[in-house]
């Protein structure tokens, strides 16, 4: 079952840290979000393989937005 990995708030994309195929752990940060001054690891629940990175660096997410698919 996939995992979609979402934005919790409105944030530029500060860096991308895995690319599809990836194998991941649970909690290993994914990609990191910048708001506000501050950057906000986003990391995966779940140990899988990236099937989909949605963003770039640079970027601006909303709140809901897509950002990784992990299988």
């Amino acid at each position: 079952m996939a995992e979609q990995v979402r934005a919790e708030m409105v944030a530029n994309v500060f860096e991308v840290a895995v690319q599809s195929g990836d194998s991941v752990l649970a909690g290993q940060t994914l990609l990191v979000l910048e708001s506000m001054k501050m950057e906000i690891p986003v990391l995966a629940e779940y140990a899988g393989r990236v099937r989909e990175v949605t963003v770039k660096p640079g970027e601006v997410v909303q709140e809901g937005d897509l950002l990784v698919v992990l299988d």
